[in-house]
């Protein structure tokens, strides 16, 4: 029996035909949600055509793994930051000097030469609704646009129905060289005010979902140039396998979706979401 039969997972997809990138995930998350554990979950991605990905600490404990694992494994590269719902939580439980404390340790792992986004930060307005916890997001979203201009790192945005101000603090801030609008939930509009700027569009599983019109409209409306891809797991995997557990062997599955939306060849579009993670991370990696 497989580890997947084991665990009641999804079962693998047929391997793409040129390999491609994960640009955001959660190993340590999808673990303890599945029980799918990193060296298996890896192996997994590699063998369908997944040969690398940016697994993305989002608190200070999963952004110490994520250095450590970049450090060790040639097919890892990480992303670092405090998520802003982790931000509002912090400052709203424990205080602004706590908050403090875990942003100036974040900050020291930033400088790391296995990160290579600072993220994902930004605004989320769905699961944050007191105006203290918004205040405090967009002041770490600050502190983290900052961190990437000085230290020549891409900037990942993580921005949940607050489209209007994340663009706002980008512009107040100066926009980075680099920044990837991850899990991109806009419309075709959103889509060209963010390309505008210069920013790489992520779309995740749900732009497989038959709800996310919107969503395929925003991806037409993307240059091919600016399209990245990423699963967000364990969370958004996308159809045929939709409401299971997500993981980064699933990913072709929005990869096939995505070539065929756009009429592109398979081969072609996998090569193509490489190049433009590699140009939107600052160069390439491993020899995977």
């Amino acid at each position: 029996m497989s580890v997947l039969d084991e665990l009641g997972l999804p079962p693998l997809p047929e391997a793409l035909p040129r390999p491609v990138v994960d640009n955001h995930t959660h190993l340590t998350s999808t673990a303890e949600y599945s029980g799918l554990q990193v060296a298996d979950n890896l192996a997994l991605a590699a063998g369908v055509g997944v040969t690398r990905l940016i697994e993305v600490g989002c608190d200070v404990e999963s952004a110490r793994f994520a250095v450590e694992l970049a450090g060790a494994d040639p097919q890892v590269r990480a992303a670092v930051a405090l998520h802003p719902n982790d931000v509002a939580r912090t400052f709203l439980k424990a205080g602004e000097s706590r908050l403090e404390a875990d942003l100036a340790v974040i900050e020291e792992l930033c400088a790391d030469p296995g990160v290579v986004a600072v993220g994902e930060t930004g605004l989320d307005y769905f699961r944050t609704r007191e105006a203290e916890g918004r205040r405090a997001q967009e002041v770490a979203f600050r502190r983290h646009v900052q961190w990437a201009k000085r230290l020549g790192k891409t900037l990942m945005i993580h921005d949940r129905d607050a489209h209007d101000d994340i663009l706002r603090v980008l512009d107040d801030e100066g926009v980075p060289e680099r920044f990837v609008m991850h899990c991109f939930s806009g419309d075709a509009d959103f889509a060209h005010r963010c390309l505008e700027r210069g920013g790489w569009l992520s779309f995740p599983g749900v732009v497989t979902f038959g709800s996310a019109e919107a969503l395929r409209e925003a991806a037409l409306a993307t240059p091919l140039d600016r399209i990245l891809v990423e699963t967000d797991a364990p969370y958004l995997t996308p159809k045929p396998q939709r409401g299971k557990a997500n993981a980064p062997y699933l990913l072709p599955h929005t990869v096939r979706f995505l070539a065929e939306l756009l009429d592109v060849d398979l081969a072609e579009f996998c090569d193509q979401v490489t190049a433009n993670t590699f140009a939107a991370y600052g160069g390439r990696w491993g020899d995977a």
